[in-house]
């Protein structure tokens, strides 16, 4: 995949997520997806050639047919763009997790066990505006 940017950018407009989403079910050829969406064939055409340049589908012809498909290269290389901030995020989670717990009077929990909220005083009820007018 050339560029992360591209592929986010053509699965950006709707019509060409909803043929992305028809490809992953079943490889379709162009006319088989222009019959079911609201688009004619040559915009079918053009939203396909958009995905390719981003690397997100491949062809194969059969026949006299265009078969679209997923491109399981450039998908996995997109989900592999995207799992990297999902591992530095839980390389966050778990380095705060296994923080030792601080030490002195400041993180004192009045006997609590850990892990338990401390509770906080109870607040005073606001009086009711229209109560105060009553008077």
């Amino acid at each position: 995949m050339a560029n992360h940017s591209v592929a986010f950018a053509a699965l950006a407009d709707p019509t060409r997520r909803e043929i992305f989403e028809r490809l992953a079910r079943a490889p379709r050829a162009v006319g088989e997806l222009a019959s079911e969406l609201p688009v004619s064939r040559p915009a079918v055409s053009q939203h396909l050639k958009v995905l390719k340049d981003a690397g997100l589908v491949v062809h194969r012809t059969q026949g006299t047919r265009n078969v679209y498909e997923i491109d399981p290269k450039g998908l996995g290389e997109l989900r592999a763009w995207l799992d990297q901030f999902w591992a530095e995020a839980l390389d966050a989670f778990k380095t705060e997790v296994e923080k030792p717990e601080p030490t002195g009077p400041e993180s004192t929990n009045h006997g609590a066990k850990h892990g338990a909220r401390r509770s906080l005083p109870p607040q005073p009820t606001p009086k009711h505006p229209n109560k105060e007018k009553r008077k």
